[in-house]
């Protein structure tokens, strides 16, 4: 026994000889939440998981045997940090639906579109760097930048995305104070958390802002060909090629392969590849070549029409059951493509300390404290509509709202008001549902 403990002692690493960075590091709210929410019989409107139900699976199998069978050699092998080639040109092909022009050269792929993420962080912050993001942001990003320990200033979006008059408001405050921050972090397309799109005349306003200002752009945009109206908005690194532009297959194909990729400027390209070398010393070339394959061999473009109408079809019963169950003083926006709905409770509420009861009423959601770094969002919450069939969907906010009905129940009891009072606290967008007074 005495040797066991020993052991054990010595296998403690002492937390001192940890670096100062990891002192950020904690676990995302959405992360904790997947032990619990993966259960059968809780109906999840947490994660944001694709549903690969409409992916032709046989299909995709023959590809797999194939490439293993004619360039296995070269698929099983190490590769280019940067990525193979021909999936570099044809991602270019895909970002010219956005109104992009790219050269090949300018793209690096990684493993999965927060890998990008993850290192562009870390070659332009230094600890105690400014990043701008809306507010709220997603949730990864919020972990890239507090791993890094640079510093989030949020700037509020509308129904209509982020607002450009508080971009000026952010950045001309922080100026005063002799802070330049290093880039803008923003999702223009069908937001992750808040659903809304960036107003297409909004789009050049924000780039001059920041142009003004001396501020970069990191433009995030995993959902942007997942439109529910068939419209395809132009990227903002179409109107300006010092944008960094990450994009992803994991919403339009296959997460699991975690294939993703950077567009950057050539002053960029070098020291992210140097980055990515460092992380990984190269992507994966088979996963990258399946992706190739895919897109040479099906029709991808077709599959995303599938993807999107399957989706808008999960939403639209999101939005019904919001309707015909949720409270009064409820308010949520209408996406037009994505995977989220943005849900603000009654005054009084707080989503966080409610999650708890919700999940032992078997329904699971993303509370919206998760989504800032500022300490916001206790009376919101994010509702993901992807996975789950509209009719467990509807269960799921059924519950959802037995939930809240209880806890307006036990404010009332103690002769405390749901509705709200005075000014609104920030709420990120919303527009008025049916049931707002």
């Amino acid at each position: 026994m005495a040797g066991a403990a020993a052991a054990a002692a010595r296998s403690v690493v002492p937390t001192e000889r940890f670096a100062a960075r990891t002192a950020g590091m904690t676990a995302s709210e959405i992360r904790a939440l997947f032990a619990v929410a993966s259960r059968p019989e809780v109906v999840s409107l947490a994660g944001g998981m694709p549903n690969l139900a409409a992916l032709p699976l046989d299909s995709l199998a023959v590809e797999v045997a194939d490439l293993i069978s004619r360039d296995g050699q070269v698929a099983l092998q190490y590769g280019s940090a940067q990525g193979v080639p021909a999936l570099r040109e044809q991602i270019c092909e895909v970002m010219a639906l956005e109104g992009i022009r790219a050269d090949p050269d300018d793209v690096v792929v990684t493993v999965g579109s927060q890998m990008a993420l993850d290192l562009v962080t870390r070659i332009f912050c230094d600890p105690g760097d400014v990043v701008l993001a809306e507010g709220p942001s997603y949730v990864g990003a919020l972990g890239s930048f507090a791993a890094y320990q640079a510093q989030v200033v949020h700037v509020a979006m509308d129904e209509h995305g982020l607002v450009p008059e508080l971009l000026r408001e952010a950045l001309q405050t922080l100026a005063t104070q002799g802070i330049t921050p290093k880039f803008l972090y923003t999702i223009p397309n069908f937001h992750n958390p808040a659903g809304v799109t960036l107003a297409v005349e909004r789009r050049a306003e924000v780039l001059e802002i920041c142009t003004t200002y001396g501020v970069g752009v990191v433009e995030d945009n995993p959902y942007g060909l997942l439109g529910f109206s068939g419209r395809t908005y132009p990227a903002l690194r179409s109107l300006d090629r010092d944008v960094v532009y990450l994009g992803s297959f994991s919403k339009t194909f296959a997460s699991g392969l975690r294939v993703g990729w950077a567009l950057v400027p050539p002053a960029v390209r070098d020291r992210l590849v140097l980055a990515a070398e460092s992380a990984t010393l190269c992507p994966p070339s088979f996963t990258q070549m399946l992706v190739s394959r895919y897109l040479a061999g099906h029709e991808w473009r077709t599959q995303i029409k599938t993807f999107a109408e399957a989706y808008r079809d999960r939403r639209d019963a999101l939005l019904q059951a919001l309707e015909t169950y949720l409270p009064d003083g409820c308010t949520w926006n209408v996406p037009d493509g994505g995977f989220y709905v943005w849900l603000t409770v009654p005054e009084g509420v707080d989503t966080k300390a409610m999650l708890p009861r919700a999940v032992t009423a078997r329904v699971a959601y993303a509370s919206g404290t998760g989504f800032y770094a500022d300490g916001f969002g206790s009376r919101q919450l994010r509702l993901s509509y992807c996975y789950p069939t509209p009719e467990r969907i509807t269960e799921g906010v059924r519950r959802l709202a037995g939930v809240l009905e209880a806890e307006l129940d036990v404010m009332r009891t103690f002769g405390s008001s749901a509705r709200q009072v005075g000014p609104a606290p920030r709420n990120g967008p919303q527009t008025p549902s049916p049931h707002t007074p």
